[in-house]
């Protein structure tokens, strides 16, 4: 018989997430008012102490929340293969070590030689709630920018690999897990470089390059059909590898793949959630699924707030409800 108990994520479930931009008592209060009990973070840098890891680790404590995850960003010369990315790396090294003496599990990142952010666009879905579209042909002739230059596909995959076999180590010694975020947009070529994470052929490679789950990436379903991929299949691929590290749940109509798509409702687009979640659950995923990239809404638009990611409280209601009644039904369907 169906449970008809109260929802608990466990060790073996994922774990629904939000981000947040501050530690306040009311951006806690309403994360666990939608049911969520881990969370998302940023931090300025990339040096790191434990303690500084420990202190937002006590404050989410005292809110009944959990950090399942930082983003880490600023080290350019490590991307581009400039002078200086040594320096750089013993701080990332360094860091990664501190997050592991404070038992933050995941540390998130991107590889962008650029983010070709600049071909999005705002569209109407239903009701005039606002979605995000992508259209190549607005920016496939941009040119380079000056503190970025141009950089093949195979330099970004030397300097990714020598970030990796410097990186990795560290990571399984400390027992911290990294995610590499796919490119999204995704397109061949932004602004003259090639991107490393803009084909399932990339994803591949990348987790190979070093052979340990602690080499792993953000699986985004909606950037996996954006890339004209089986959400189903691959969420089974790198699931099986044990290389899915964080995930991202979203929901898109690709018109032409890597190149034109648009972000949607959760229940509109291409991809299968309910089947990525039972893939998932399938699995007995255990770490962080974050359902971002929620449409805007007009409450939303009127009364702005930035405590949870970009002031959309309402559209994450609605992607962490829907995210959260997968769940219950996959784990449904896997006790029947």
């Amino acid at each position: 018989m169906r449970s008809t108990g109260n929802f608990v994520e466990t060790d073996t479930t994922p774990k629904i997430c939000l981000t947040v931009r501050d530690l306040e008592t009311r951006t806690l209060r309403r994360v666990k008012q939608l049911g969520v009990d881990t969370v998302l973070m940023s931090a300025t840098g990339i040096e790191w102490s434990e303690e500084s890891i420990t202190s937002r680790q006590a404050t989410l404590a005292e809110a009944d929340l959990t950090l399942g995850n930082m983003m880490i960003s600023g080290f350019p010369n490590t991307i581009y293969g400039r002078n200086g990315r040594d320096e750089e790396i013993e701080k990332l090294q360094e860091t990664i070590r501190a997050a592991g003496r404070a038992g933050l599990p995941v540390i998130e990142y991107n590889f962008y030689a650029h983010r070709i952010t600049e071909g999005y666009r705002k569209a109407e879905g239903r009701g005039g709630a606002k979605l995000t579209s992508f259209d190549y042909d607005r920016v496939k002739d941009l040119p380079p920018l000056p503190e970025e230059g141009a950089h093949t596909l195979d330099e970004m995959w030397d300097n990714v690999t020598y970030f990796l076999q410097a990186a990795i180590p560290v990571a399984v010694e400390s027992g911290v897990r990294m995610a590499l975020h796919p490119n999204d947009p995704p397109p061949p070529i932004s602004r003259g470089s090639g991107q490393i994470m803009g084909s399932l052929e990339g994803w591949k490679k990348l987790v190979d390059i070093v052979d340990s789950p602690a080499n792993g990436m953000t699986f985004d379903c909606g950037v996996t059909r954006e890339l004209g991929e089986n959400p189903i299949e691959v969420a089974r691929y790198l699931g099986e590898k044990d290389r899915i590290n964080h995930v991202h749940f979203r929901n898109v109509i690709t018109h032409i793949p890597r190149e034109k798509y648009t972000e949607v409702f959760l229940d509109q687009g291409e991809v299968d959630m309910l089947g990525v979640m039972e893939e998932l659950v399938r699995q007995k995923y255990p770490r962080t699924l974050y359902p971002e990239h929620p449409p805007q809404m007009d409450v939303d638009l009127e009364n702005p707030d930035e405590s949870i990611s970009s002031g959309m409280f309402t559209g994450f209601a609605y992607t962490v409800g829907y995210a959260r009644a997968t769940m219950q039904a996959a784990l449904a369907n896997q006790s029947n």
